[in-house]
């Protein structure tokens, strides 16, 4: 099969756009074969790190996060994109964007700034009319009592760690030359109002990722001030239905929706797998957390995603070059974590599922490595297949 890879290109990297990965024949359905890049798609030098499908599957959308922006792209051959219109302006460090089940709009995250913002999209699949939606505000408070947890539900007490800190501790890891890869966490902000925050202590928002639930809901993350927040759209943008608070300085970063009606959250901070579910009235709720036993202080969590069949996730996390196994049980309300893996590749920024095979992207390795999972456990393997790629950080079924 192929694949889309998102990658780092510029000064964040050394893609040159997006990618394609070939995993064994390029029309089989499975992944289990060897790996090689085909090419690249199309440059764009603005950093596409996060890309994602046109419900038609004939178009792209990518998160240009260098340059702040939305590109759409279609596809022109089997191995080339175009640029479909113009770049949309959507904020600082634009890290994802998710596109509506009937493709009437899009949402983008904005990790420097915080943004959340809706575009629409017109018939041909093109972006315009971006409108940034209600800003979150801390609801941990300016100086809250230490270990103050809001979720009122059972939590696992992890360590955070101080992110300034971890920021130095894994730019000295990764060396001079990948040293600028790693968030800036210890850097004062720009503007002077930032920076008399940041002098004073203050957090700031870090919208992360949306995620498109049944019944036109939509749940985003902000890893900054620890919320996921849940909207409607309406015709003068997201609407605000509802925030979920979790434990200060948690860091949710990615969700993932589960058959069950369950919103599973991986913490990038804390590295915590949280189950978030409603009650009957359609108020959200934290049912569980677990955490990632084994992985060090210094790690981050990245990816989130699930088996085909929904009975196991899988949590990647960067430092240690892990990847966590989390069998979810009852109803989906409970998680227990069955194992800690080892990638085998350098800052698995990205993973993905495809059936008996988990391909990661490692971005500071530059390649992507494929591990076989065992048919009864779910747990990967040794790395079976490599390819090298630059700065991947993103990788995406073509359809």
């Amino acid at each position: 099969m192929r694949l889309w890879v998102g990658a780092y290109a510029g000064d964040a990297g050394s893609a040159e756009g997006i990618g394609i990965l070939q995993a064994g024949e390029a029309d089989a359905p499975g992944a289990g074969g060897p790996l090689g890049m085909v090419g690249t798609a199309v440059a764009a030098p603005g950093s596409p790190s996060w890309i994602a499908p046109h419900p038609s599957g004939d178009l792209l959308y990518a998160a240009l996060e260098s340059d702040g922006t939305v590109q759409a792209y279609r596809r022109v051959s089997d191995t080339r994109l175009a640029p479909l219109g113009p770049p949309v302006e959507a904020g600082g460090a634009v890290c994802h964007v998710a596109v509506a089940p009937d493709a009437s709009f899009l949402v983008a995250s904005c990790w420097a700034d915080g943004r959340v913002v809706r575009m629409d999209l017109d018939a041909a699949g093109r972006p315009s009319r971006p409108v940034i939606a209600a800003e979150a505000a801390d609801p941990h408070g300016s100086s809250p009592e230490e270990g103050t947890v809001s979720t009122g539900a059972r939590v696992s007490g992890a360590v955070v760690p101080d992110l300034a800190a971890a920021a130095r501790a894994l730019r000295d890891a990764a060396g001079d030359e990948y040293a600028h890869l790693v968030p800036a966490y210890d850097e004062v902000p720009e503007t002077d109002a930032e920076s008399e925050e940041a002098a004073a202590g203050a957090r700031v928002s870090r919208a992360h990722q949306a995620t498109f639930l049944p019944g036109g809901l939509i749940a985003t993350t902000d890893m900054g001030l620890d919320l996921v927040r849940f909207w409607r759209n309406a015709p003068s943008g997201l609407r605000l239905v509802q925030e979920v608070v979790l434990p200060k300085g948690s860091g949710p970063r990615h969700g993932v929706w589960h058959p069950s009606g369950h919103y599973y959250v991986v913490t990038e901070l804390s590295r915590e797998v949280f189950a978030l579910a409603a009650d009957r009235e359609g108020r959200w709720h934290v049912r569980s957390g677990e955490p990632l036993l084994g992985t060090l202080d210094t790690d981050t969590a990245a990816e989130l995603s699930a088996s085909r069949d929904g009975s196991t996730l899988y949590a990647g996390v960067r430092g240690s070059d892990t990847i966590g196994v989390l069998s979810v049980r009852g109803a989906g309300e409970t998680l227990q974590l069955t194992a800690l893996a080892e990638t085998g590749t350098h800052w698995p920024r990205h993973h993905l599922v495809v059936d008996d095979t988990l391909l990661v992207a490692g971005q500071l390795a530059d390649e992507i490595v494929s591990l076989p999972l065992d048919a009864r456990t779910g747990v990967p393997g040794r790395v079976r297949h490599r390819t090298l790629s630059a700065s991947p950080t993103r990788l995406l079924a073509m359809r």
